[in-house]
């Protein structure tokens, strides 16, 4: 097996790999905001927790630096028509996985992670599901992230298979 092979191969079992963990943080988060017994939701919010350390961020950076090394390997134009290419999915994937990974999400994200846990603490020693805990399981801000995060990785996935443009 060549190299550009293994490379290309690491790049798409990364991708994997974090979609499974975006899936798997989504639906176990949707889920604990369902359940009505506070050690539920603990549980299910810890499923969540190892998706997004294990899978979603660790894997995020993998899946882009092998990107990177793929599009150096075949000399495609990463900044599209910036470097005079009529070819531009390239930069439009970039762009929205960037964007989606490394700025949105650190800015919007880990204050909120930060409540839930404290709230999810305080319903434990409470031992019911706390109003503050509800809020934290129906925050339209990490919900609305969570489905364009989705949509932006089906995006970027069309993108790399199709490359239309």
């Amino acid at each position: 097996m060549n190299l550009y092979l293994l490379i290309k191969l690491f790049h798409v079992l990364a991708a994997i790999w974090m979609i499974s963990g975006v899936v798997g943080r989504g639906l176990t988060f949707w889920y604990a905001g369902r359940v009505n017994n506070v050690h539920a939701v603990h549980a299910l919010l810890h499923v969540s927790e190892f998706f997004e350390r294990y899978a979603v961020i660790p894997t995020g950076a993998v899946v882009l630096l092998f990107g990177l090394i793929l599009a150096w390997m075949q000399r495609w134009p990463l900044f599209g028509f910036l470097q005079g290419s009529t070819s531009n999915w390239l930069l439009i994937s970039f762009l929205l996985f960037v964007g989606a990974s490394a700025v949105i999400a650190p800015l919007r994200l880990i204050e909120r992670r930060k409540q839930r846990t404290r709230a999810v603490e305080e319903a434990l020693v409470q031992g019911i599901i706390t109003p503050e805990l509800t809020a934290t399981l129906n925050d339209q801000v990490v919900i609305r992230f969570r489905v364009a995060e989705f949509v932006t990785l089906i995006l970027i996935t069309i993108l790399m298979v199709t490359k239309p443009f």
